[in-house]
């Protein structure tokens, strides 16, 4: 319908935050001054500067919304702002023919009442309203890479009353399910380095031990949150580690369960620390190497799934998919028979 809008209006903006908590999502401003209303905060277990977390989710078809519609501005600051973009598109050069008329619709849309199915017309911007509501627009997920999604909020700027909730028609207007998926997005998840016994440096046929320090795998949580006059909305998204799962970096290997994967106790443990006598018991959570590393090493693979959930405004919930963090260890696999200990 218009020429003026063919991006989402706000795109988002990351002040600088080295502890990764209360970090600001917020929009854009011009020489005016004006600043969009529309803002997401994130705090908890969240990423320093507004990047994203270190979760991958297990379902591939699954991401984070890469536009959604916000509060932008009151009447008289949207006014302010949209009639002196419309006056600078109509003063453009070769602003005729068909880009001319668009122009015409769009000013007779906010100032004159001009409307069509399902998108009603404004009288002199809503003025009239003015702190009554606000005008809603597009805002780019600045994390998503695809810039034709990243741009696909591309609706005109619609008026939202005070404690009313958008139209249907906007089905990317921003709820809490879109800000526990953002926060799942930004959420920081600790480390998976696994305590190993023998550590680093372990021998052929001898079962190497392995187990995570329970007192780092905890619930993790992270909220992402947006409050502008009359429209607040948050939601948490909670993270807790249920398995780990080893891959020794070679075929020729066997882990501890057959399965590699070692499941989280309820008192949060998973696998147990190597105690003197056990050399040649079979351990919980490990592998036995079948092989010699030879001068190099073997990549272990350990990576932790963590089963997420969210709340949010309003009773609202549910699950999110399973998120997984991997971090890579070299073990280095010695020619030597094991040897009672």
């Amino acid at each position: 319908m218009s020429v003026l809008l063919a991006e989402p209006a706000l795109a988002g903006e990351q002040p600088s935050n080295t502890e990764g908590s209360n970090t600001e999502q917020t929009g854009g401003s011009d020489e005016t001054g004006i600043y969009a209303a529309a803002h997401i905060e994130y705090s908890g277990s969240v990423a320093p500067n507004g990047a994203s977390g270190n979760v991958t989710s297990s379902d591939v078809n699954w991401s984070p919304p890469p536009c959604w519609y916000a509060p932008y501005l009151g009447a008289k600051d949207f006014k302010k702002e949209m009639s002196a973009k419309i006056k600078e598109a109509a003063s453009a050069p070769g602003m005729t023919g068909t880009p001319g008329a668009a122009i015409g619709q769009t000013k007779a849309h906010y100032e004159d009442g001009y409307g069509w199915e399902d998108h009603p017309g404004y009288e002199d911007y809503n003025v009239a309203k003015d702190g009554e509501g606000m005008f809603w627009a597009g805002v780019e997920n600045p994390n998503e890479p695809d810039i034709l999604k990243r741009n696909s909020c591309t609706e005109l700027p619609f008026w939202v009353d005070n404690g009313e909730a958008p139209p249907p028609r906007y089905e990317q207007a921003i709820t809490p399910e879109i800000l526990a998926a953002l926060a799942y997005q930004h959420m920081e998840l600790p480390g998976t380095e696994v305590t190993l016994a023998p550590a680093q440096t372990t021998k052929v046929n001898l079962p190497t031990w392995a187990w995570l320090d329970k007192t780092d795998f905890h619930e993790v949580q992270a909220t992402a949150s947006i409050n502008v006059p009359g429209f607040a909305l948050t939601a948490t998204t909670t993270a807790k580690p249920v398995s780990l799962k080893l891959e020794p970096g070679t075929p020729d290997a066997e882990t501890y369960p057959a399965s590699g994967e070692c499941t989280f106790e309820d008192d949060g443990s998973i696998g147990e620390p190597y105690a003197k006598g056990k050399a040649d018991q079979t351990p919980p959570c490990g592998i036995t190497y079948l092989r010699s590393s030879g001068d190099g090493t073997f990549n272990l693979q350990a990576t932790i799934t963590w089963d997420i959930a969210w709340t949010g405004t309003g009773g609202a919930g549910g699950d999110l998919p399973d998120g997984t963090f991997e971090n890579a260890q070299a073990v280095t696999v010695q020619e030597i028979q094991a040897v009672n200990r």
